[in-house]
């Protein structure tokens, strides 16, 4: 004679969390995979690169705005977008300026 096993509802949901925890402290504790590494040369490229273009627009700035204007105060990239733009006529700037100008300031 079989007996019959009564389940709760709630069991399963239960199991179901714990079988997500143990997949997630399994990958966890797997360690990082070669992607991450990858990842982790891009920012530092990236970062390498950000700091290249903040220079580049900083030496812009001093030869192209700062014989008129004093140190920079840092605005909102869209109020700079448009400051930049009327200055552009006004000081001949080119694009290559202005952009890195604009990541200078902005930054």
């Amino acid at each position: 004679m079989k007996r019959a096993m009564k389940t709760n509802p709630q069991y399963g949901s239960w199991i179901m969390l714990a079988l997500c925890v143990l997949m997630l402290t399994s990958s966890i504790l797997a360690g990082p995979s070669s992607g991450s590494k990858d990842a982790t040369a891009a920012a530092v490229v990236q970062s390498t690169e950000a700091e290249r273009m903040r220079f580049q627009g900083e030496q812009r700035f001093r030869a192209n705005c700062g014989r008129c204007h004093a140190a920079p105060h840092k605005f909102p990239a869209r109020m700079m977008t448009t400051i930049l733009r009327h200055m552009r006529v006004r000081a001949m700037i080119t694009d290559e300026d202005q952009r890195l100008i604009l990541f200078y300031m902005t930054q």
